[in-house]
């Protein structure tokens, strides 16, 4: 049960990273749920906000930080469609995250596991239960058409 809930919240991000690739955005999409219930979400907002770290993890964090009253997010899970870079995974740490649940893995700079793994780094005081693949090949192709058209655009 619990991988079909993974999977219905990771299409729910998903549909944030085509809302962000429809302004123009990297589209990486994320939603924060807390108890079953989305408490927020977004897609990248870079662009629009002229802002390199308003990625949509940060986003979901701050705006889920909101809902609760609290900084404290160890109940929350944050689903996204792309692996954290090492900025992200470190907010998540820092927000004390229960779980996060990425689609696509980052060999170059993912932080939870693939380049570094900053969501369970040996001397830190909190880690971050960290889960990756649930729908990689849905936002591997959203990625890869958003880079096909940026590419065209160039040409």
């Amino acid at each position: 049960m619990e991988f079909l809930n993974d999977e219905y919240f990771m299409r729910q991000a998903l549909r944030q990273a085509e809302k962000a690739a429809e302004l123009g955005e990297v589209p990486v999409g994320a939603v924060a749920v807390l108890d079953n219930v989305i408490i927020a979400r977004s897609g990248n907002m870079v662009e629009q906000l002229k802002d390199a770290t308003a990625h949509a993890e940060m986003l979901v964090i701050t705006q889920a930080a909101n809902h609760i009253g609290d900084w404290r997010l160890d109940q929350v899970e944050i689903f996204v469609t792309k692996e954290p870079c090492a900025m992200c995974a470190g907010a998540m740490v820092n927000a004390h995250l229960k779980r996060v649940v990425f689609a696509l893995p980052d060999p170059k700079y993912g932080a939870c596991g693939s380049a570094l793994n900053v969501t369970a780094h040996p001397g830190a005081l909190w880690h971050v239960e960290s889960a990756g693949g649930i729908l990689e090949n849905e936002s591997k192709a959203l990625m890869q058409e958003f880079f096909r058209r940026v590419r065209n655009r160039k040409s």
